[in-house]
């Protein structure tokens, strides 16, 4: 009886998301162009929309929240994080405006970020909207036939940025760096960072590797490769289990403890995600082999 009713609940569900798919598809593109105005109206060049104040949130000038901040640095974030989304509603006018908006954003700041933060929503946001520029280029070339890969070129340019934080002992990344002057700069002491998280060490394959391939420049990619490899190398041979927490110069963990949350997540993704986009076999097995463990041990 109870497999019964669950199977007229599923249907009597289904009915309603097949009413109302379009209204709610038609709701989602409202609520993003809401958002999206919202911040370019008020809150740009500025990273971020304060939305009680309805202001720009700058890096240095609001009241800092801590880590949170390292995501910021004064390079219209939102703005580049809303490049493939413009595409995904096919709002081919926005998005051209976007691109060339972006294409003159300077990453040539004193402002110390977050690695990961950095290259999953910048080199990630900018190589996405890279691609599908080049779509549009194809398909409506009078459109864009302005466009000369400047989204890759910044690409590469804020990647460049953040390879300093690649020089230590065991090849795992710095938390952070400075976009201007690297690991140096007389206001920060970015080379006594000794610690970081799984995540933010293994979350830089597919956006590194797709820059790499892109640019025929094998340097982004060898990198991720060896953060993914030291920390795959690290793991409990017992348990094929990963750490959350490790010192970038030995590798040795500072947290033990394993698990599928915050700070470790996107280790296991990109394990799953760098097979799919780059074909190799052993991401796979790391993949598999971990998260059969974690369901084991954990």
């Amino acid at each position: 009886m109870q497999i019964l009713s669950l199977f007229y609940v599923l249907l009597s569900l289904d009915f309603v998301y097949t009413l109302n798919k379009t209204q709610l598809r038609e709701q989602v593109r409202e609520m993003f162009h809401h958002a999206y105005s919202s911040y370019m109206n008020h809150a740009y060049p500025a990273d971020e929309l304060m939305p009680l104040s309805c202001k720009g949130r700058y890096r240095g000038v609001a009241p800092s929240r801590g880590d949170v901040d390292d995501a910021l640095g004064n390079f219209s974030l939102t703005l580049i994080d809303s490049l493939d989304t413009l595409m995904v509603f096919s709002d081919f006018y926005e998005f051209k405006h976007a691109v060339k908006l972006v294409s003159n954003i300077s990453f040539d700041t004193d402002v110390v970020v977050s690695v990961f933060e950095t290259n999953i929503r910048v080199v990630g946001g900018l190589l996405s909207g890279h691609l599908l520029a080049k779509i549009l280029q194809s398909e409506i070339p009078e459109n864009f036939e302005w466009y000369n890969d400047q989204l890759l070129q910044k690409a590469k340019d804020v990647a460049s940025r953040l390879l300093p934080a690649f020089n230590t002992t065991t090849g795992i990344p710095y938390p952070r760096v400075n976009l201007k002057y690297g690991l140096d700069g007389n206001a920060h002491n970015l080379r006594y960072q000794e610690d970081t998280c799984t995540a933010c060490a293994g979350t830089m394959i597919l956006e590194f590797a797709a820059l790499s391939r892109l640019t025929n420049d094998p340097v982004f990619e060898q990198k991720a490769r060896t953060a993914m490899d030291v920390i795959w190398k690290q793991r409990n041979r017992f348990s094929d289990l990963v750490g959350s927490v490790l010192n970038v110069h030995s590798g040795d963990w500072i947290q033990r403890d394993s698990g599928v949350g915050a700070g470790i997540d996107s280790y296991y993704e990109y394990c799953l995600k760098a097979y799919v986009l780059l074909g190799d076999d052993k991401f796979l097995y790391r993949f598999n082999t971990v998260i059969i463990d974690y369901c084991r041990w954990c």
